[in-house]
């Protein structure tokens, strides 16, 4: 989880990021799914993130899908806290 809140936390504050970095979010958040004692409120959240990193793969203009998401990047990093 510290991972996957690092990552969308610097997404969040640099308004920039990689491909591989989107790439490195759908691994972890696929994984982080795998467990069994995952409460519903963290797989909607992964669930989301996994959807946002997927877009953000496949997108020409990657600042400005992350600039987009702010918002929901700040969001996710709170709830992350919370899950940790």
């Amino acid at each position: 989880m510290n991972l996957l809140k690092d990552i969308l936390n610097n997404h969040q504050l640099d308004c920039c990021g990689s491909v591989s970095e989107c790439e490195q979010l759908k691994r972890l958040v696929k994984s982080l799914m795998m467990q069994p004692d995952l409460d519903q409120h963290a797989q909607t959240v992964l669930e989301e993130i996994y959807h946002y990193s997927q877009l953000g793969s496949q997108s020409a203009q990657l600042d400005n899908h992350i600039e987009n998401h702010q918002s929901e990047l700040s969001q996710w990093v709170n709830e992350i806290d919370q899950f940790s």
